[in-house]
Parts: structure tokens; C-alpha cells; sequence
């Protein structure tokens, strides 16, 4: 996709943010869910608290300067919490540029492998991690009531940090 450039998240792209990762449940994560009272306006919020408590962590994709897609990781460990992109762009390589910009930059610090997870009826994005060369380690309760189950697949990926000298030719 020509025009895409990705860069660290600043201030002013919050609320873009927490409307992507907001549009993007709703049409990949919602209609695998019962739909109760309040719960889209609790994932709204939920979301936009993601994106303020992990802001200097998260990297964006811009599609002639809009921001349409965005991933983040976790404080001290390889661990990528959040990739989302808007439901109109994806399958457009856009979720596996920023995936593979954010496995570089926890290379660079030396992580040897990068784990995230995703509902596991969620099969799409099962598939997308797998395409991207994790594999599924476990499958979990994600927490949410009992009365609604709903599994979690952990997913894992090998990185291959750089080792030695570098040539200074």
C-alpha cells in the first residue's frame, strides 16, 4: 500500500486511536459475543483507558497522513497486547508492517521471543498471527463471566536478535 508511514503514537492521536481499536472490535470481536446492556459503551471506555495508559508504547500506521492502524506493546516484556486495524483496511498489510516493525524494535532490546494473544473464535486473526509465523502455545479463559465463556489462544514467536560485530565498512 503506497503513502504508509509508521511512527511512534503522539498525544494528539488518542482518541483516533481508541475509535480504530473501538471499530475494529466491533466488527471482528462483537458478533462473536452475546450483546448485553452497556457493554459497547464499556469497550469503548475500556479501550480508550488502553490507549492513555500505553501511549508511549504504541506505534501507528498513516495512510497519507491518517492514521489508520496501530499496535502496542507491553512495559519491561515482550509482549504485544494491542494491533488493530480499521475494519475498511484490513488485509491490506497493514497489521503485518506494524507487527513486524514492533517484533524489530523488541529485538533490538534483545527479546528472543514475542508472545500476544486472541480470542480463539476469532479465526481470522488466528490466522493472521500463524501467517506471520507464531504459533499457538495455549488456550485460556480470558476472564470474562461465567456465563459466557470465551477462550483465549496464546501465541508465540521466535525472533532472531542480531549477534556480533557489526561491520562498520
Amino acid at each position: 500500500m503506497p503513502g504508509v508511514v509508521i511512527r511512534k503514537a503522539e498525544t494528539a492521536d488518542a482518541r483516533r486511536l481508541a475509535d480504530i481499536s473501538y471499530r475494529a472490535w466491533e466488527s471482528g470481536i462483537l458478533p462473536l459475543l452475546t450483546e448485553r446492556l452497556g457493554m459497547r459503551e464499556a469497550e469503548q471506555r475500556r479501550l480508550a483507558q488502553a490507549v492513555s495508559e500505553t501511549l508511549g508504547r504504541i506505534i501507528v500506521a498513516e495512510v497519507d497522513g491518517i492514521v489508520v492502524a496501530w499496535c502496542s506493546r507491553a512495559a519491561h516484556r515482550a509482549y504485544i497486547p494491542y494491533l488493530f486495524v480499521m475494519p475498511e483496511l484490513q488485509g491490506h498489510g497493514l497489521g503485518s508492517r506494524l507487527l513486524r516493525r514492533m517484533e524489530t524494535m523488541l529485538e533490538l532490546e534483545g527479546a528472543e521471543r514475542v508472545h500476544l494473544e486472541t480470542p480463539a473464535d476469532n479465526v481470522r486473526a488466528v490466522r493472521f498471527y500463524e501467517k506471520q509465523g507464531y504459533r499457538i502455545l495455549a488456550m485460556r479463559p480470558d476472564g470474562r463471566a461465567a456465563h459466557e465463556p470465551f477462550m483465549s489462544v496464546r501465541l508465540e514467536k521466535v525472533l532472531m536478535p542480531f549477534e556480533g560485530d557489526i561491520d562498520e565498512d
